[in-house]
């Protein structure tokens, strides 16, 4: 059973805004039954409520000539249209996402790129087919120009454990960060958060002489968890399954980890930067948007609303 937001009713079949967040019972289910904040930027002569993924509905006129740059090219955006599947479902593309990404990079190295043991060392003997790699999946100090790996290394990850932390973080809390927030907007978070996460951690490398590559969403989920600390801070996190912790003591525990890993203290490959500045863009966002998102009464998170959260990894195989 769930609560109504508004009047406090338990329903068996709660409606969920998309753009609020909350939850809702028949009678209130409207965004004009249940004083929806969006009612406020909604601006669509079509008379369609969106969902916060059409920037249409907040930038369209009367007159019809101010569309969307996805309607000028001839996308329909709409409700039915070809990008009506992914309102609300975006967390789930970028999870299917970053598991193409990962099969294509396995894919690649067995089928492209040699390794052989060299006193005692994994070394490659296919080295163009290393570097052609790492052009393709990795964001490297050397190469800041490659302005596709800005967002091609966020999907990528350094092994099965890496995608496994990011994709469990980005499953459980980016679904509320999406519901809160919109689609768009948290499309744009993620890959802006992800992008900014790396170019800063091969900055730092840089002036630190490290020229190794990162790769991981571990920047975007890090940003989706500073956003939940900020609009919920009271949530409750699993870690590791079992132990029940609220989210803002969680963050405040990965910052300190990081900042240890900054200064040598934490384990080899990590990129702590990048967390931190991931994180810092979260809790900035969250900021920005807390006074015009309305929070439910209570959360679920599938299973039970249990997901750990953690930090995820950069450096060469």
């Amino acid at each position: 059973m769930t609560t109504c937001d508004v009047c406090g009713k338990q329903t068996n079949m709660p409606y969920h805004c998309n753009h609020c967040g909350g939850s809702f019972c028949a009678e209130h289910r409207l965004p004009e039954n249940h004083d929806c904040p969006g009612l406020n930027e909604w601006n669509d002569p079509g008379g369609v409520f969106d969902s916060g993924f059409d920037d249409s509905v907040s930038t369209g006129s009367q007159s019809g000539s101010s569309k969307s740059l996805l309607e000028r090219i001839g996308i329909d955006t709409g409700p039915g249209g070809t990008l009506a599947y992914f309102r609300g479902n975006m967390t789930y593309v970028f999870l299917i996402l970053m598991a193409v990404t990962f099969f294509a990079q396995e894919l690649f190295k067995a089928l492209l790129v040699d390794f052989e043991v060299r006193a005692g060392r994994l070394v490659t003997t296919t080295p163009v087919m290393w570097d052609l790699y790492q052009a393709i999946f990795t964001l490297q100090p050397g190469h800041p120009a490659y302005v596709w790996t800005w967002f091609t290394s966020i999907f990528s990850h350094a092994g099965i454990s890496h995608i496994f932390v990011n994709g469990i973080v980005i499953f459980f809390f980016g679904r509320l960060v999406e519901r809160y927030v919109g689609s768009r907007d948290f499309s744009l978070l993620f890959l802006g958060s992800g992008a900014v996460a790396g170019l800063g951690q091969i900055a730092i490398m840089l002036f630190q002489g490290n020229a190794a590559p990162v790769l991981g969403a571990s920047g975007a989920a890090l940003a989706i968890m500073g956003v939940l600390t900020i609009l919920n801070p009271g949530l409750r996190v699993y870690l590791y399954f079992i132990i029940p912790v609220p989210i803002w003591l969680l963050t405040i525990g990965l910052v300190g980890i990081n900042v240890l890993g900054m200064f040598g203290a934490g384990g080899q490959g990590v990129a702590n930067a990048a967390h931190l500045i991931g994180l810092a863009i979260g809790l900035a966002y969250g900021q920005h948007v807390r006074d015009r998102i309305r929070l439910p009464n209570q959360l679920q998170l599938g299973g039970g609303g249990r997901g750990p959260g953690g930090p995820g990894g950069r450096g060469p195989f």
